[in-house]
C-alpha cells in the first residue's frame, strides 16, 4: 500500500536521449503512489516511448530541444507547485533509487523541521558504482546536526527531496549554468537564504559521475580520483563551480524572476557571459 504522505509529493525525472531501460524505470515509477510523476524531455525521446509514458500516467514536459538540466528542473518544479505539491523528489534517468527513498527523505525533512531547522533539500548518501566516482558532499561548518542527518555544502540534484516553499524563497536553478555545477550554486544560495541542505546517512543511492574515472598522471597516488568527462564538460564544471563558490553570499531570489545578484563582487549581474569568464 503506498505511503499516504506521498500524495503531496511529486516525482520529477529528467530525460535526455533515454534508452529503453530508462523509459521502463520512469514508467514503473508512475505506480508508486506519488501525487504525480512529471518528466521533462530534453531531447531524443522516441515518439513511441513518449506515448508509453503518457499511457502510464506520467506528465511529459518538453520544448522539443535541450534546455539544459537547470531549466528542466525549474519547469518540473513549477509544474509540481501548480499541482499543489509540498515536496519534489528529483531523479535523473539513470537513477536506481531504493524503494523506501521517498518515505525516508520525507521523514528526515519532518525531523529537521520538528527541530526548528529550516531545510531546502534532503538527499541520500551517495554510493559508488563499479568503475565510477560517487560525489562527495563537504560538511557545512557550524550548522546543526540532527541524529543521522548531516549538514553539507551541497547535494546532487538526483535523489534529493526539495521543499517547494523553500524553493520559492531561494529561487530557481541557474539556467545559464545549463548542466554542470547547478546544484552547487543553488545549495550555496539556499544556505545564504537560511535554508539547510542535509544528507540522510541512513539511506543511500548509487551515483555515477561521468563515464568512468581518470587515473593518469599519478593522481590516484595522491588520493585524487577524477570523473572521466568530455573536456568541454570538465571546463564548464570548473568555471561554474568557481563562480558558484565566489557567490556564496548571493541574496535570496524571493519571488523575483530575476537571477540572484552576487554581493561579493560590485556590479555583478549574476550571469555568466556566454563563452566568457564570470563577471
Amino acid at each position: 500500500m503506498p505511503d499516504p504522505r506521498l500524495s503531496r509529493l511529486v516525482l520529477g525525472i529528467t530525460l535526455f536521449r533515454p534508452g529503453r531501460d530508462q523509459v521502463d524505470r520512469a514508467v514503473a515509477q508512475a505506480a508508486a503512489g506519488y501525487a504525480a510523476v512529471i518528466a521533462f524531455d530534453n531531447g531524443g525521446l522516441a515518439v513511441a516511448d513518449a506515448a508509453r509514458l503518457a499511457r502510464a500516467g506520467v506528465t511529459l514536459l518538453s520544448e522539443g530541444r535541450n534546455l539544459g538540466i537547470a531549466e528542466a528542473l525549474n519547469r518540473i518544479a513549477g509544474a509540481a507547485r501548480a499541482a499543489g505539491a509540498e515536496t519534489l523528489l528529483l531523479l535523473d534517468q539513470d537513477a536506481e533509487p531504493p524503494e523506501h527513498l521517498a518515505a525516508a527523505l520525507l521523514g528526515a525533512r519532518d525531523r529537521l523541521r520538528g527541530a526548528g531547522i529550516p531545510v531546502a533539500a534532503v538527499g541520500p548518501a551517495p554510493a559508488p558504482t563499479a568503475g565510477h566516482k560517487a560525489p562527495a558532499y563537504p560538511p557545512r561548518p557550524a550548522a546543526p546536526e540532527r541524529d543521522d542527518l548531516a549538514p553539507v555544502q551541497f547535494l546532487a540534484t538526483s535523489g534529493s527531496l526539495i521543499d517547494l516553499d523553500a524553493f520559492a524563497r531561494v529561487g530557481p536553478f541557474r539556467a545559464d549554468f545549463f548542466i554542470d555545477g547547478v546544484e552547487l550554486e543553488w545549495c550555496f544560495r539556499a544556505w545564504a537564504c537560511g535554508y539547510g541542505c542535509y544528507v540522510a546517512r541512513a539511506v543511500a543511492i548509487p551515483h555515477r559521475v561521468g563515464g568512468g574515472v581518470i587515473r593518469a598522471f599519478g593522481i590516484a597516488k595522491l588520493g585524487i580520483v577524477m570523473p572521466r568527462q568530455p573536456l568541454f564538460r570538465m571546463g564548464t564544471y570548473l568555471r561554474n563551480a568557481v563562480y558558484a563558490g565566489a557567490c556564496r553570499t548571493c541574496r535570496c531570489a524571493g519571488s523575483s524572476p530575476r537571477p540572484p545578484t552576487c554581493r561579493s563582487r560590485p556590479g555583478c549581474t549574476g550571469r555568466i557571459p556566454a563563452g566568457g569568464p564570470p563577471c
